[in-house]
């Protein structure tokens, strides 16, 4: 399914800055079993760190073609090393904390260039693909061994440090500054941010989605210890066999593609997620917590590629698609802490009802957007009466041009025909738009 082409130094780059967010529930669930914190005070380490992460979006979208992106994914690498190499290796608590911060700025800075470099590779949507499966699968290998190693706090720390030095040397295949991007497309560098609208509303709905997610992910463990009643093995086993289904959701997004487009599983990947946060924060046995954790991590990731194509789609330079991961990052921040808060005050069962009803809402934005940034506000009745589905086809694909579809309530244009075998005089008729705009070769 992937090519010997694939950009395997970004998806490396990738995986190092999406690790963090993966291993927030063994990371938070430690932090207040070997150190002398509350489950909350855990959340909030755990939101400062992923905050951290946004920042380092934020500061860094616009900057990434001048600095340099070898430069600035080797500073990122270097302090999520030091970062969370230091926070493992004591049980000083401010320490711990400074440490996962610096950390999560470096973690920021690798999937700052990561996102701005995917978006401009020819299927962005392929290359995030890849770089999930790859998290997914370190993710749950390290949820597989971490177990079996000790309680302390470190060891989740320091996976993502080792992580981060293991994907070093693959940035010396990265441009630096000055040096040609080679990307799939070649905009101005001051050229304007496109899809204005669309990428604001795109990015507030994300906040929320994000924040969702993470909010059930930060106490998932607890749920699963307090609630569901399993031990720390087993939950690790849970954890595991759910990032497995999420590398079969991977794979089935790589393979499925944009024949559905990106609105369907878009919005009805969010709908089964809403159902499933409900589920898992509900369930009191092992059984329907590991059914609601496996089917949620299955459709997680790939409503999450979609989401990072739709972005990546939004600017071939990558500067939405970096604003709408910086976004998502600081839903991703605020989750642990609300999902604390929020159990603290209601318990689980009102936090995934709560949740799932938020997703359901901001899961019309996020829809409305794909839709309208894929061409797809053609009339239904001029697709069907006139041939027009290779149009809309046309129209679906990402990089189309804009305006190369009407919208709706386009006026209707005049075509002038020209007999072959009567006299040369011009007659008038007024065709459907959709017709007019039909893709070559069509009948």
């Amino acid at each position: 399914m992937f090519a010997r082409t694939a950009p395997w130094p970004l998806v490396a780059l990738f995986t190092a800055g999406y690790l963090a967010p993966y291993l927030l529930p063994t990371t938070v669930g430690r932090l207040d079993t070997s150190l002398p914190l509350t489950a909350t005070q855990a959340g909030a380490v755990g939101s400062a760190l992923l905050l951290s992460s946004a920042t380092a979006g934020f500061l860094l979208a616009s900057r990434v073609e001048r600095v340099g992106a070898r430069a600035l994914a080797r500073l990122g690498l270097l302090l999520a090393a030091l970062g969370y190499g230091t926070a493992a290796l004591t049980t000083d608590i401010p320490v711990v904390v400074a440490g996962a911060m610096v950390g999560g700025f470096g973690s920021g800075t690798a999937t700052t260039v990561a996102a701005t470099r995917i978006a401009a590779e020819r299927d962005p949507h392929r290359a995030s693909t890849l770089g999930l499966l790859t998290v997914s699968a370190l993710a749950g290998a390290v949820y597989l061994t971490v177990p079996h190693l000790g309680r302390t706090h470190g060891l989740p720390l320091a996976a993502i440090a080792l992580t981060a030095l293991a994907v070093w040397p693959l940035t010396g295949r990265l441009p630096g500054a000055g040096q040609p991007q080679e990307t799939a497309h070649a905009p101005h560098d001051d050229s304007p941010l496109p899809h204005r609208r669309s990428g604001l509303v795109l990015a507030a709905a994300i906040v929320f989605w994000s924040l969702a997610q993470n909010s059930l992910w930060g106490v998932s463990g607890r749920i699963g210890l307090t609630q569901a009643h399993l031990g720390d093995a087993a939950l690790g086993v849970v954890f595991a066999v759910a990032l497995g289904a999420g590398l079969v959701g991977v794979l089935a997004a790589g393979a499925l593609g944009a024949r559905l487009g990106r609105a369907v599983p878009i919005g009805a990947g969010t709908v089964l997620i809403a159902g499933c946060i409900a589920l898992t924060a509900s369930a009191t046995g092992p059984v329907t917590f590991a059914a609601g954790e496996v089917a949620w991590n299955t459709l997680y990731p790939v409503v999450l590629s979609y989401l990072i194509g739709l972005a990546a789609s939004l600017d071939p330079r990558g500067r939405w698609a970096v604003l709408v991961g910086s976004a998502s990052s600081l839903g991703t921040a605020a989750g642990p802490l609300t999902g604390s808060a929020l159990s603290a005050q209601a318990g689980y069962p009102v936090m995934g009802l709560v949740l799932g009803a938020g997703l359901l809402l901001v899961a019309v934005p996020m829809t409305a957007v794909a839709l309208h940034t894929g061409g797809r506000p053609l009339l239904p009745g001029a697709i069907r009466r006139r041939g027009g589905h290779p149009a809309a086809v046309v129209a679906a694909h990402t990089g189309t041009p804009s305006g190369a579809v009407p919208e709706v309530g386009a006026p209707e244009q005049p075509v002038v025909e020209f007999p072959v075998d009567a006299p040369a005089v011009p007659v008038q008729r007024d065709y459907d738009t959709a017709a007019a705009t039909r893709a070559p070769g069509t009948p």
